[in-house]
């Protein structure tokens, strides 16, 4: 009887200790992502961000440094380091710039508030806070979350897994998978400081795009070799391909693609201009958004963007913006040579 009260009793006080000291809860752990925001002035960190939406996996670099409240640079390299492309907001609005290219263009919008980003901390963190059904697990050294995203299209990229290190909750990796769970965006941190202090004149305008430039030197021209038909290989039900034109421009080259059906939209694509030195910032209408290879443009009835020296946009009055996203996403695979 002794025997059985003492070994009770030491169960008792093993789970006691277990619980004092053991592991966190999700209550715990969300509870302490709140207080790290609250007490975040600013860090930076380097990713490598792989795509697996086409044929082959793209790799780019990523360089993020944030200042509170809403100063943002974010800094894209492909792996060859030939392009690059970077996001910036300041005081005077949010800017995507394009080295080769000698382009920006300056937004009036509240990114990187209005959706999920997946190389974003605070954008993580409020993701984990901010879903009512986030699933939870904990490993030896890191703290897993399953939770929905905020993207215009959800239906594309509806979940992400979010791994952070236990010892400061940095994060590790996000993946962000569709409705199959397949992962098609994988976002793997390294060099991540929560104490990186930054001035205003960092997220300067002007002065990253000389920076760029240093790194990804203004193109002086853009061969039409390197021009190729793209096609989306989303689909829209009932909607297929009736119509490609190719018409001359003073540039060069402009394909028109007309698809019709269930509902219509055109998709055109043409060689891009080097911006003269003298250029200034572009003001667009719309916001700006993440494709994941490239940042775009997008209005209501529009999406535009640059990618390896072409301007593509897919307009329609009937589909909508997470339409316009996905079939701008899914362009990915090489059709034929524009003669």
């Amino acid at each position: 009887m002794k025997k059985n009260l003492f070994l009770l009793l030491t169960g008792i006080m093993v789970v006691l200790l277990l619980s004092a000291c053991g592991a966190k809860s999700q209550e715990d752990v969300v509870k302490d992502l709140g207080k790290k925001l609250e007490s975040l002035k600013g860090y930076e960190a380097e990713a490598k961000m792989t795509l697996q939406m086409g044929a082959e996996p793209q790799t780019y670099e990523v360089e993020i440094w944030h200042m509170e409240p809403t100063f943002y640079r974010v800094n894209l390299k492909n792996a060859q380091k030939d392009q690059s492309q970077m996001i910036l907001r300041n005081d005077d609005g949010v800017f995507v710039l394009t080295p080769a290219l000698n382009k920006s263009f300056r937004f009036q919008s509240d990114w990187p508030e209005n959706s999920s980003q997946a190389y974003l901390y605070e954008s993580l963190v409020k993701d984990i806070i901010e879903d009512k059904e986030v699933k939870f697990s904990s490993t030896k050294e890191h703290y897993v979350f399953e939770t929905k995203t905020r993207y215009q299209n959800n239906k594309m990229l509806p979940l992400q897994e979010i791994v952070l290190n236990k010892k400061d909750l940095t994060p590790i990796s996000v993946k962000v998978m569709d409705p199959d769970r397949k992962a098609l965006v994988t976002v793997e941190f390294s060099n991540v400081k929560f104490d990186a202090t930054f001035d205003k004149k960092d997220f300067d305008m002007a002065k990253n795009m000389t920076g760029a430039q240093i790194e990804v030197p203004v193109m002086a021209e853009i061969k039409d070799e390197a021009f190729t038909v793209k096609y989306p290989t989303a689909e829209i039900p009932d909607v297929s391909l009736i119509d490609e034109k190719e018409m001359a421009t003073e540039n060069g080259k402009r394909v028109i693609l007309t698809y019709d059906g269930e509902k219509s939209f055109t998709f055109i694509q043409e060689k891009a201009r080097v911006a003269p030195a003298t250029a200034t910032a572009t003001t667009v209408i719309g916001e700006p958004i993440d494709l994941g290879f490239t940042i775009g443009a997008m209005t209501d009835n529009t999406i535009k963007w640059t990618h390896q020296g072409v301007d593509y946009m897919i307009a329609s009055n009937e589909l909508s913006k997470e339409e316009l996203t996905m079939l701008a996403r899914s362009v990915q695979v090489q059709g034929s040579m524009v003669k």
